[in-house]
């Protein structure tokens, strides 16, 4: 194969890999977003468990966002870094006004899922690319968002 399609191809699939990372990024900050208000917002019987959890979950995620935005750097692109880039991207959206504790769950729930359908389309063009340091990342995440999904339904069950 001619040195410049295989140097074409490649960035093809880079610039793919990245644009889903992007992704992943968008929908990991309205998730960020979310928990920051139902731990701000939660109320009831539940709230002092809840609203411990949602800041250890925000918190969690925001570091994820790091991790994320980092390796996009790593591999020579740019993050998406404005608000207007992920209301625009993102797959989810922002949940407004919910102080209900099984309500903020579920969402929490329901926008975890989603995480992990974008994890494991990265995971796939990853490993297309033989991308390890991206493999490791994403493995880990998607071992992470399946034990929370996991704990959401074990919670709302």
């Amino acid at each position: 194969m001619n040195t410049t399609i295989a140097k074409s191809h490649t960035a093809a699939k880079s610039e793919k890999l990245v644009k889903q990372l992007n992704q992943l990024l968008a929908d990991y900050q309205l998730y960020y977003q979310n928990l920051r208000g139902f731990h701000w917002n939660v109320k009831g019987h539940l709230f002092f468990h809840l609203h411990d959890k949602f800041e250890s979950l925000y918190k969690e995620a925001n570091e994820t966002v790091d991790e994320i935005a980092e390796r996009v750097r790593a591999l020579g692109a740019i993050p998406l870094h404005t608000l207007e880039d992920y209301f625009q991207q993102a797959q989810l959206t922002s949940a407004k006004n919910i102080s209900d504790g099984e309500e903020a769950v579920q969402v929490t729930l329901k926008n975890s899922q989603v995480l992990l359908h974008d994890l494991k389309e990265v995971l796939h063009l990853a490993d297309e690319q033989n991308d390890e340091a991206t493999l490791t990342l994403i493995s880990d995440l998607i071992t992470d968002t399946e034990k929370r999904i996991w704990m959401l339904k074990a919670f709302l069950s």
